[in-house]
């Protein structure tokens, strides 16, 4: 690291469980975050200011007006833009030394198995369970680790599927993709604004403790929050013997 790394990066490096190791390790990095809209763009605004080398985003959708509650690397000035281009832009403001590569379309599961295997962290910002289901099974395919993020309404949650361990459980263990699941999607059923940032901040420091090498975390686990009462729960999730993606069968 140079003299100005050594500044910029000098309240982590002051940290023991990160230090300069840790911090080298963080620069050296590559992310995958899919999805740049309520969840992705704290995330990602936290991963630039930390260090991240490379930042791939991921987000065919445009800047709309609607997001601007919520969606906080978007801009007024910005609206129509693509959001990962938009997201790029604010990325290189807070930090130029980032490699921010911006794929604006949908991507096919080839596609996803590339980017997942060129990455060190995969992040799931995305709003749909079909998305969620194609990531788990390409983070469990390459042995990748997934840190998983969602919110409605006042409710969020975020989990850490590391599957560089064999004894990981995986998405389709907490929510099993032959079960029926309701669709709720911000678009139509709201989200309170501050509820997106607590939760991509914390996928956030989930990333950045996995590169870093801390211990310490949502491995295996899920953890929720309810916004109108700060209600926070942890609990651990069990590998399901059955599930389609990571029991074998």
């Amino acid at each position: 690291m140079n003299d100005q790394q050594l500044q910029r990066y000098g309240r982590h490096i002051l940290l023991n469980e990160i230090g300069i190791d840790g911090q080298s390790k963080i620069l050296n990095s590559r992310v995958l975050i899919i999805g740049m809209g309520g969840l992705g763009s704290p995330a990602s605004l936290y991963l630039a200011a930390s260090g991240i080398g490379q930042l791939t985003l991921c987000d065919h959708d445009q800047v709309d007006l609607s997001n601007l509650q919520r969606q906080i690397a978007h801009r007024t000035s910005t609206l129509g833009q693509l959001k990962v281009e938009s997201a790029r832009t604010a990325i290189l403001d807070i930090n130029p030394e980032v490699s921010c590569i911006a794929i604006a379309s949908r991507i096919e599961q080839q596609q996803l198995t590339d980017l997942v295997s060129d990455a060190d962290v995969i992040l799931d910002c995305s709003d749909n369970f079909a998305t969620r289901y194609a990531i788990n099974r390409a983070c469990h395919a390459r042995h990748k680790p997934l840190v998983s993020g969602a919110a409605i309404l006042f409710s969020g949650q975020a989990s850490v599927f590391d599957f560089r361990r064999e004894d990981m459980p995986c998405y389709n263990c907490l929510f099993p993709e032959e079960a029926e699941s309701e669709a709720l999607r911000c678009a139509t059923t709201g989200v309170f604004s501050p509820l997106t940032g607590i939760i991509g901040a914390i996928q956030a420091a989930e990333t950045l403790k996995l590169i870093a090498g801390v211990n310490l975390g949502l491995s295996g686990k899920l953890l929720t929050i309810n916004a109108l009462d700060m209600l926070i729960k942890q609990s651990r999730i069990q590998k399901d013997s059955r599930c389609i993606v990571c029991s074998g069968r």
